[in-house]
Formats: C-alpha cells, structure tokens, sequence
C-alpha cells in the first residue's frame, strides 16, 4: 500500500520504508514528477520494515532495521523522516545497537524521468488503463557536481529541473552514492538529503534551498497551526464524529493550494492536486462552517479564470467556469485551462449566495456582480444548446471530457437496460444546479444589485423549468431520470442523482416522498451509504466508478436535500453510518467505496486507487455535523440559528465552539439530544 506525503500541490507517492520506484509513484511538482526513483539499501539489500506512517499530512516517518546482507539481525536501525513543502527534504539516522563496530555499505539511488501527470496516472489501474498506457518518457542520466555535492537531472524537453542535495559526501557510479560507513557501538550516522524542484530551471536555486529548508518546515507547520485555530473547535463523546471531523480539518489543510489570490482546496491525491471548479466549489459549500475565506478565494480565482471566448478545442464558451487547470507538460498534453463540464457555472452562483447568507457581505456580491452575470449568459446563451430550456453538454474538444457533469467516467449515462446514452446529454442534476443558481441570483439581483427586472425575470426562469423538468424527467417508477438523451428520451436509471434535486429544491411538492422512498430505499441504500446507481439497473456494479458505488460527498449533497424536506431519520440514518464507514478508513473518508451491501460485509470495502485524501469527501464530515445539528444562517437577523428536532441517544454530546457567521462566534452544545446555539 502507498503512503502518500503532500503539501498544497507538491507531493510524493511512496511505499512504506519510503522508496519509490513504480510507475505511480514519486516526487510530485506543477503536474510533473521531479523524481521517480529513490532507493535505499544497505549492503545491497532493502532494509526491514519496523513501522511507518504520516505523521502530519506533509511530513512521514519510516523505521526500519538492517537486512541480514552480512550483518548480524537487528544490530541496525535505520529513522528516514521526509518532509514535503515546496521540495522534498529526508534525514536518514543509523544507530548501531551492537557491543561491537560495524562495517557496511548505505547506498541511495535516484532515478527521474519528468513524466507529466496524466502519463503517470495512465498506469492508474482504476483512472488509466496501464495495459494500453504509451511507454512512459525515458530515464535522464543525472551529472553530479562535486562541488555542491548535488545530482542534477534536467528535463530535455521542458528545461526543468531537479536536484538532489546531499549533507554528506561518498562515492558516486552514475546515479547512485555510496557512504562505506565505520559505525562503533552505540554510535551514529546521519545523512540528508533536499530534492529541490524547478520548472524553470533557475540556476541560483541550490543555495537558495539549502539556506530556506528548515525555514520552509516552520513555515507549513505555522500554517497547519493557525488553520486548526480558525475553524472551529469540536468536543464529543461521539467517537466516530470526533476523529473523522479532526480527520477532516487536516486534510483539508493539506489540500490547500497557494497562490496569489488566497488559498483553495485541490480536489485530491493523487492525480486531482489541482484547481477544479465543481470539485472545489462544492467543498467550499459543504464547509462553510470554517468560515468564508475559502469559498471567498475560490470565488475570485475563478472568476479569474473565467472564460471570455468561444474556443472548441477546449470546451470553452464566454462565461463558463474552469473545469480543470493544469502546468508545464501536462498543460500541453490536455491544456492549461480545460472547461468541459456543465455544472461548475451554476454553482459558483450557488455559492456566491451561499457565502453572502453565512455573512451578509453586500460588498462581496458586488465585486463579483460581472462574473455572475456572465455565467447567467452562459447557461441561458451556451448551456442550452438546443434551446430547449434544459442545459445540455456536447463535447467538442478532441482531448475533452465525453461526460461533463458530476459522474464523468465514459459509462456512466446509463438506461436503465444497460444501454448508453447519446450527447447531447442533459443531466437531471444540472437542471436543479440551474434552478436554485436562478432562483438565488434573483435574491442577490433584488437585494444587493438593485436589479428588479433581472431579479423578476430569473424568477420566472426559476419556475418556468420547474414544471418543464417535472414534465420531462418524471418516471412511471416514482423518480427522475438521470438525464435526457439526444433524443429527449429519459435516461431512465435511478440515480443517487435524485438526492441532488432534494438539495436544489426542484423536486415538484407533490413528488417528494416518492423521491425521498427511492433514494432511501434497498436498492439505491447500501448500508453504508446511498449508491450512485440502483441495483435493479442492468448497469449496476458495486465496483463501477459511477454505476453502483458509494461516494460520501454525493450522500452529503443527498442529506442536504433530506435536511431541506424536514427528513430528520434519513438524514440521520445517512450520518450515522457514513461516519462508522470512517472508522474503517482511519477516519479519512476515501473519494469513494465499493457499493456491496452491509450486511454481506463487516466493514465499507475499499475502491482500488480512490484518491485520499480528497477534497469533497475531507468536507463530507463537516456538512454532515451541519445539517445533523441544523444550522442555518439567518441574515435578517444576522443569527447562526438550528432547526434540527432533538437528536437521537447515539449523537451524544457535542460542543461545537468558534463558528463565524456574520462577523461573530458562535457556540453550538447539544446536551440530552437538544440543540442550543449561542452567541460567543
């Protein structure tokens, strides 16, 4: 199993006694890998595992003891601590335990190919296919400078470059250095070693990493630090809520990405170490309760990033928000900004009003009036392609998305019988993502901008497609269809999808319970969640990435839209059971698990290469803590309110303490299953 070490978008995929070597794994930068071989070996053999793991999110320990190659057992221990910031930096610590001296041989082999990132995640058994995948680029041969004790590999493509520094000097063949260490007893050696990644190939960069490293260490651990101080503070006896929320304030931690505008979460390890607009503006809705700063820096970058003009090849249309965002090589292997997928647009309307009801920043809502009002010109002018009043995606791009909503794999627009749908597709979700962006920029159009007519006229837009969705989605079985096809046909699976449009509130009145009966019945509740797909659909499989599987982050939406009906033993069934999946996961909720029903299965089974940590599954915990306790923002009276009934006996007692809204703290305790909430 990989051990997975990462620091915004700098990162490394290792094993547990921390080499790397195989086609997935390495030092990750901008996209690219800065080092795909790292091996240590003592006598020529690879040291014994003694124990290894994180131990924060972007830095790992490794303990391990000497292979017999020579030596007497267990008379070595080897400490290999790493550290990721913007390099890569390990100090490696052999103690002789022994009455006696000892000689050997510590050797360390680097090896590097500046493979981008979507020609490593080709041999990703689950996201590529490494049957089919194109040789990856060939080894670079490193020179080693003598003078600086460096090995430097430079790209001859790109130019970029990687060096490896070393503290102590040895012997080097190629791309290996040899230490013959004379070790007396109870002695030690130590040695390190700063992997410093350039993309540009600054020549003055050596000496700037070796005088900046340990500076770099207090920095992110300062960061770590006051982000845990910002959000807020959480006491239960609930054991499960207490480690997977902890659990979730690291990890979202360690998927912020920095930059000039702020900082935003990444959508997750390893392939996703990047800016995606659904990804990201979800997590930032499911966590609100951190406060605004996140959602206010994803709101600004990308509007920045917004598109302005009509361009094919990469699925771009004048209002349309980014889809994916890539650097360096990747960026001419896909592209640097890629906008295939049609629901990013009405989300971030969703949640710029959302950030505006959790702190009544008119402010705010102004700044970013232009962005709203051309992503309203999208989904009106661009998204409905045929102008039938539904917002359709149709690829265009020939390296772009051929699914562009939420489940985006290739199979995943399924009838009910198995058969695939045909673009262009309308998705149901995205139908309900357009309704309550409309619905919610008309509040923002009447009380912020000023606009009537806008506010008026996006209202009847809001109602208008609710009845034409009713008429066009609707199903004899008591649900929606998962999409309309090119014909207009209903995708008649039944779909975790469904929970969406709780959320939005499109669901007709009349249809709700029938809805909610479908969500929460046998063949979509898999004990442990609710499955992307039904297991009556000739498509299901619970190993499918969006045809049977369960996700955390699409059960969160789907208790949003429970939450919203007054469905309190849904949703809490969905809490409690999403939260004991945790456990078995250390806590780290994983982007998504085999859909196989609980009572054949003691424990959640794990998606072969789920990303973890990932950013709507880190906010998955968070959410979930909101809508059990029922916190809502009421900007009319600038309160942090609860509407939740009394909480069931297995909740316990929680104190929630710190949460920002409005400008102030606010305190939650929940003591004998009442909820109370309380200025700070």
């Amino acid at each position: 199993m990989a051990l997975t070490i990462l620091e915004g978008s700098t990162f490394c995929v290792c094993d547990h006694t921390g080499d790397f070597g195989w086609p997935t794994s390495g030092f990750f930068a901008k996209d690219l890998r800065f080092l795909a071989t790292l091996e240590l070996t003592i006598n020529g053999e690879t040291p014994l595992l003694l124990s290894s793991d994180q131990v924060e999110y972007f830095s790992a320990a490794f303990y391990l003891r000497n292979p017999r190659a020579g030596l007497a057992p267990d008379v070595l221990s080897i400490a290999r601590e790493r550290f990721v910031g913007d390099g890569m930096q390990d100090t490696l610590r052999v103690d002789n335990h022994a009455m006696e001296p000892i000689s050997f041989e510590l050797a360390l082999r680097f090896g590097n190919d500046f493979a981008d990132i979507f020609a490593v995640k080709d041999y990703d058994f689950a996201l590529g296919d490494p049957e089919a995948a194109e040789p990856l680029p060939p080894p670079v041969e490193p020179t080693f400078d003598a003078g600086d004790n460096q090995f430097l590999f430079v790209d001859p493509q790109s130019g970029a470059r990687t060096q490896v520094i070393l503290s102590q000097r040895g012997d080097v063949d190629g791309s290996t250095i040899r230490w013959r260490i004379e070790l007396a007893p109870r002695s030690v050696w130590e040695v390190r070693i700063d992997v410093h990644a350039d993309l540009e190939g600054d020549q003055e960069a050596p000496r700037v990493v070796e005088r900046r490293f340990g500076e770099e260490l207090v920095h992110v651990r300062e960061s770590l630090a006051a982000w845990k101080l910002r959000v807020p503070q959480l006491r239960t006896t609930w054991d499960d809520l207490h480690h997977s929320f902890n659990r979730s304030v690291a990890d979202l931690a360690s998927l912020r990405i920095r930059n000039g505008l702020g900082s935003l979460p990444a959508a997750g390890m390893p392939w996703f170490m990047t800016v995606f607009g659904r990804d990201t503006l979800i997590t930032c809705l499911q966590t609100l309760l951190f406060g605004p700063e996140l959602a206010r820096s994803a709101l600004e970058v990308l509007a920045k990033l917004q598109a302005d003009e009509d361009v094919p090849e990469r699925d771009a249309e004048p209002g349309k928000i980014v889809h994916e965002v890539r650097h360096g090589k990747a960026a001419k292997r896909w592209y640097h900004t890629y906008y295939g997928t049609a629901d990013a647009t009405p989300l971030y309307l969703i949640l710029l009003s959302e950030v505006w009801r959790w702190t009544d920043d008119a402010a705010l809502v102004r700044t970013f009036r232009e962005p709203a009002r051309k992503a309203l010109a999208w989904i009106d002018d661009w998204g409905d392609l045929d102008g039938d009043g539904f917002v359709e995606y149709h690829r265009r791009s020939p390296r772009g998305l051929d699914n562009q909503s939420w489940k985006d794999s290739g199979d995943s627009q399924r009838f009910a019988d198995g058969r695939l749908a045909e673009p262009p597709i309308a998705p149901c979700e995205v139908q309900g993502y357009v309704y309550d962006a409309k619905l919610r920029a008309a509040e923002l159009a009447r009380e912020v901008w000023r606009d009537r007519q806008l506010a008026d006229r996006l209202e009847r837009d809001a109602a208008a497609l609710k009845a034409r969705f009713d008429e066009a989605f609707w199903c004899e079985g008591g649900y929606y269809a998962l999409a309309l096809d090119k014909d207009k046909r209903r995708v008649d699976s039944l779909t975790s999808n469904v929970g969406h449009l709780l959320w939005t509130g499109i669901v007709a009145d009349e249809r709700v319970e029938q809805v909610v009966d479908c969500l929460m019945g046998e063949a979509l509740w898999s004990g442990w969640g609710i499955r992307t797909m039904s297991t009556a659909n000739a498509g299901y499989n619970p190993l499918s990435y969006h045809n049977g599987t369960v996700w955390p982050h699409d059960n969160s939406l789907c208790a949003a839209g429970l939450a919203r009906y007054g469905r309190w033993s849904d949703l809490h069934r969905i809490v409690r059971r999403m939260l004991a999946a945790s456990r078995h996961f250390d806590y780290q909720l994983p982007e998504v698990f085999a859909g196989m029903p609980r009572a054949d299965t003691p424990f959640p089974i794990k998606y072969p290469t789920a990303a973890r940590p990932q950013a709507w599954a880190a906010g998955t915990p968070v959410l979930l803590l909101q809508l059990l306790l029922g916190l809502q923002p009421d900007r009319s009276r600038h309160r942090l309110i609860a509407n939740a009934p009394d909480l069931p006996e297995w909740a316990g007692s929680i104190r929630l303490t710190g949460i920002r809204a409005f400008d102030s703290a606010w305190d939650v305790h929940v003591e004998n299953g009442q909820v109370r909430v309380d200025r700070a």
